[in-house]
């Protein structure tokens, strides 16, 4: 009795959400156009939205809120301009010649514009560095999640022997010395000589600062119906409907803080990067990579933790075709780490007018360049 129950319950809530995904049908354009931009979220089409995501919790698409700042690193305008000086500053690197701004441009939309990054004697890295635009929403950090928060993210790229070579106590120690930084240091933190721990606060707390301006989709749907074309209306239901984007890509900052295998391991080849595995040492975890933030893709470019895709178009043309599902050769039976692609990744079947629509909606995403002039540096 108990176990039909369960299976009652069970088929409830799976039509409850076949429900909730259904698309309606024959909607116009002019009719979805009213609907998103109505100012009014509970008017929009419904998305169309795998049940396991649900279960994982969903949060749609929709306009940035305030970024938070975590109790133990509240803002305060000095931390702010202080980490701001910190992360132009190259004396954080064991050459004096690398800074965080060095991967993370801001006349480069935050990141770099490489496939992979340049650091200390010109050693490449092994993975792309993202923008570090709206990283303030972001709940997980690094490609693979290895950092758990952004004062701990701040720390890797210091002590990384391919990025900036140098210990943070040595680094914390040299700037202690530069008496240009005295002033700051007093009026972040009420002394004139910081830890390692005061040092990454300063910079996350820079870091969070960094909000890119209202995109059109931004204003679209807080109701103004003139900021999107028809087209780029239509690529927007698309995103949470047929192209399925909005089963990875959702909250308001178009990721779901998530990591997924979406077939682009390499396993076994040139490239091959086992990702979030290297961090928990887990099988299930091979392939596994951040969902990185939709909003500014388009000034983004390269693509993918590998960088190895220069524009929107050719990403997109990977999931229309379901992303590579890699199958076992009769040598691999029994290996534990053979990559799975995740079953969120399907087949889409757009046609050429649907996959331009789409395109034309994540270009809505951007904002435009959004520079920073360099502080001068303490000396």
């Amino acid at each position: 009795m108990k176990t039909k129950l369960i299976g009652i319950g069970v088929m409830i809530f799976s039509l409850i959400m076949l429900s909730y995904a259904k698309i309606e049908p024959n909607l116009s354009i002019a009719e979805l156009k009213r609907l998103y931009s109505s100012g009014d979220y509970q008017k929009w089409p419904k998305p169309e939205v795998d049940s396991i995501v649900y279960t994982q919790g969903f949060e749609d698409i929709g306009v940035l809120g305030k970024p938070e700042f975590p109790e133990n690193n509240p803002y305060t305008e000095e931390k702010a301009e202080l980490g701001k000086v910190l992360f132009f500053d190259p004396r954080l690197s064991k050459s004096g010649q690398i800074s965080c701004a060095n991967c993370h441009d801001p006349e480069l939309n935050w990141g770099d514009a490489r496939r992979v990054s340049y650091g200390e004697g010109r050693l490449q890295g092994i993975r792309n560095a993202p923008s570090l635009m709206n990283i303030a929403y972001s709940k997980v950090f690094f490609w693979d999640g290895r950092a758990a928060t952004l004062e701990d993210q701040a720390s890797f790229p210091i002590q990384d022997t391919k990025e900036m070579n140098f210990h943070i106590d040595l680094a914390t120690k040299r700037l202690n010395k530069i008496k240009g930084y005295k002033p700051y240091f007093k009026k972040a933190f009420g002394k004139e000589k910081l830890t390692q721990e005061e040092i990454l606060k300063a910079i996350a707390t820079f870091e969070r600062t960094l909000i890119s301006p209202k995109s059109k989709f931004d204003k679209f749907v807080a109701g103004d119906s003139t900021q999107l074309t028809n087209r780029q209306v239509e690529g927007l239901h698309l995103f949470r409907t047929k192209a399925r984007c909005i089963n990875c890509h959702n909250t308001a900052n178009f990721s779901d803080n998530k990591f997924h295998n979406i077939g682009l391991t390499y396993y076994g080849r040139e490239y091959e990067d086992l990702g979030r595995y290297n961090v928990t040492g887990k099988a299930e975890n091979v392939g596994e990579f951040k969902t990185q933030s939709l909003r500014g893709v388009s000034q983004n470019a390269p693509y993918m933790h590998n960088g190895l895709f220069p524009n929107i178009r050719g990403v997109l043309n990977m999931y229309n075709a379901g992303m590579p599902q890699p199958k076992r050769k009769e040598n691999q039976l029994n290996d534990t780490l053979f990559p799975t692609t995740s079953k969120l990744i399907k087949k889409l079947q757009l046609n050429k007018s649907e996959m331009d629509a789409l395109e034309d909606f994540i270009s809505s995403l951007s904002t435009g360049a959004y520079k920073m002039r360099p502080p001068v540096l303490p000396q």
